[in-house]
């Protein structure tokens, strides 16, 4: 019996498709699903790295308006795009690196009542980009509890090495702030034991973050210019302390899961612990 070959690669993924297992590992990835929760600095370039790399059907999950705050450092973040919803204009984009993936925006935020459906269909791997606290713990809790596969990114503000960024099961995790305060909340909230690894791979850095400095327009207290910055849900007019952010971290925190997710997909080096560290001890 023949046992038939994989599809022809399409042209756009010749130079992926050379690394990534030819036109058999390129079949793969494109019959594969990955849900991106959260389409900041973090999640637009994971998303785009996703369709670059041929995976053929990527879910965006995200809540907000494009704000012009977010241009330092969002892909879809730019003049012309302020205002519009995060997942439709990224949507546009990803169609047009490939027409023939499938992309499904969904404008909505994350909880306890939209999880089920917002991880329908069941994807190969998830990928968390979210910063809302909360929406975190139960997305992480939600997917260890379901044996999802998840990649999940810790803090990418307040940073300025990417040379630092780091890879491990989110219980290894060291030094991040964010991190710590993950691996506490999932203990108190959700009954899991952070101080042992959970099975969920963390993307994180291991450089001390740097406090913000306050800017001329402040005028003693932060204020959100972002449309629908008071959503009641995320809201920015609400935060304690607004960290900075560059391009340069965000994006490698991105492009870092998304690296992982590939090869998750393909089963190639799917753990990929670039650090085993000891956690602080107060996970």
């Amino acid at each position: 019996m023949t046992v038939p070959s994989a599809p022809a690669t399409h042209r756009r993924f010749d130079r992926a498709a050379r690394l990534l297992g030819g036109d058999a590992g390129l079949a793969r990835l494109a019959r594969s699903t990955v849900t991106v929760m959260g389409l900041g600095g973090v999640g637009s370039f994971a998303a785009e790295a996703l369709v670059r790399s041929g995976v053929g059907r990527v879910i965006l999950v995200d809540y907000d308006r494009i704000c012009v705050t977010n241009v330092n450092r969002q892909l879809h973040a730019m003049k012309g795009t302020l205002g519009k919803p995060k997942v439709a204009v990224m949507a546009e984009r990803l169609r047009l690196i490939n027409p023939d993936a499938v992309i499904e925006p969904r404008a909505e935020f994350y909880t306890a009542d939209t999880s089920a459906r917002l991880l329908t269909p069941e994807p190969d791997v998830v990928i968390d980009a979210i910063d809302n606290v909360t929406a975190k713990l139960h997305l992480i809790a939600t997917c260890v509890r379901d044996r999802l596969r998840l990649i999940s990114a810790m803090g990418a503000a307040a940073r300025l090495d990417p040379t630092r960024v780091r890879v491990a099961d989110l219980g290894e995790t060291r030094i991040d702030p964010f991190a710590r305060e993950v691996r506490q909340g999932l203990r108190k909230k959700h009954g899991l034991d952070c101080t042992r690894p959970i099975g969920v791979t963390a993307v994180f850095s291991e450089e001390p973050p740097t406090a913000p400095v306050a800017l001329a327009y402040d005028d003693g207290a932060f204020r959100c210019v972002c449309p629908g910055g008071d959503n009641g849900k995320n809201d920015c007019e609400h935060r304690n302390r607004v960290e900075g952010s560059v391009a340069f971290v965000p994006s490698v925190f991105g492009l870092t899961a998304a690296s992982v997710a590939v090869r998750m997909l393909l089963g190639v080096d799917a753990a990929a612990p670039g650090v085993a560290a000891t956690p602080e001890g107060d996970a």
